[in-house]
């Protein structure tokens, strides 16, 4: 970490810092910085006019022009939100973790809007999904990047892509593939990560053999119709956890949740997949203590070397996330944005990431100095 920490009393200022340069016009780059603030502000709703008013003003146009209209990079300001996460929350043993969340809307002329499924309201609606990226260590854990995903009746109606802002140069991607594209991103940055984790969605073969190639480490949550290659033959997880009895289960905690431990029996066995070298495949899974009956299966790849205790305590690092879009939406209002276009939805994202991010580092530095380091 710097040697020099944040000022825990003002989160605002070294992010400001850091993303001032993101904006070549002084108008836009106070106004940008208007924005971050109204973010962090109490306010309870951090849309156009509640942060307009926040900010003193009578009308939105401004705040609208600075999502819409003005010159700027969103990129740019995410490569400063990825960089400034990691100079204060990186560790070696940091974690990169993949998910969703959605943003309930009206209408249909939202960028990517359609009715489909996400955790968030746990049905189908009618909404926006993000694919996010968050960092995550034992200083903290904050979002890093983010893609909109479009689905593909998007792409059926291009006037519709072009009414929205879409880039002609789009084009469909599936959730796993915004997530490489993430990953990539991350990789490319050199963020300190151990392993990559994620639930269900992401654990498609394409993405974990990709992470394979780049000699990444990872974890995902698979369904138990995940098949399993046994004697030439694919097993669905369920069926292959009772053709072994033999597993030997092990109660553990997956770390710390809102009400304590969260506490499962665990068992693990390694699969006879090619790796790399001093690297290995596994299955792992989780029994519930309360109902017995109910299994979660993870597909693992790893160091040779790997520990039980290890596997289990990086598969309950995937529940940082649901914490700290909670956190995001709640405090910096990362789902309060009245805005359809796709520009405007990177640009209010971004500002709202990296004002999570500075909550976080001035948590982090707040923990650290009452500890005296």
């Amino acid at each position: 970490m710097p040697s020099t920490l944040p000022d825990v009393r003002d989160p605002v200022a070294e992010a400001y810092q850091r993303m001032a340069p993101c904006f070549g016009r002084s108008e836009t780059r106070a106004r940008s910085r208007r924005y971050l603030t109204g973010l962090l502000s109490t306010t309870e709703r951090k849309n156009g006019w509640h942060l307009a008013e926040q900010s003193g003003e009578r009308h939105p146009r401004g705040v609208q022009r600075l999502l819409d209209e003005a010159e700027w990079d969103a990129e740019a300001v995410r490569d400063v939100l990825r960089q400034y996460a990691v100079d204060y929350l990186g560790q070696p043993s940091g974690v990169l973790i993949v998910d969703e969340t959605g943003f309930l809307k009206k209408g249909t002329k939202s960028a990517g809007v359609a009715r489909q499924y996400s955790g968030t309201a746990g049905r189908r609606e009618n909404q926006q999904v993000g694919v996010f990226l968050a960092y995550a260590s034992e200083r903290g854990c904050a979002l890093i990047d983010r893609e909109l995903y479009v689905p593909q009746e998007w792409f059926d109606e291009p006037s519709r892509c072009q009414h929205a802002g879409i880039p002609a140069t789009r084009r469909f991607a599936t959730k796993p593939q915004l997530a490489q594209q993430m990953l990539t991103r991350a990789f490319a940055a050199a963020v300190p990560a151990r392993w990559v984790v994620g639930d269900c969605i992401y654990s498609s073969e394409e993405l974990r053999h990709w992470l394979e190639a780049q000699g990444q480490a990872y974890v995902f949550a698979v369904t138990s119709a995940h098949a399993i290659w046994e004697q030439g033959e694919q097993i669905p997880t369920t069926e292959l956890v009772a053709r072994h009895p033999e597993l030997g289960w092990v109660r553990w905690s997956a770390g710390e949740g809102s009400q304590g431990p969260r506490r499962y029996d665990w068992a693990w066995m390694r699969l006879p997949y090619t790796s790399a070298p001093a690297m290995a495949h596994w299955l792992l899974i989780r029994r519930s203590l309360s109902l017995p009956e109910e299994y979660a299966y993870y597909r693992v790849y790893g160091p040779e070397a790997t520990s039980l205790p290890e596997l289990i305590a990086v598969a309950g690092q995937r529940w940082q996330i649901e914490v700290a879009f909670e956190a995001a939406k709640g405090e910096v209002g990362l789902d309060h944005y009245e805005v359809r276009l796709w520009q405007a939805w990177y640009r209010h994202i971004t500002l709202a990431l990296l004002g999570h991010a500075a909550l976080v580092v001035a948590r982090t530095a707040a923990a650290l100095a009452k500890k005296g380091t």
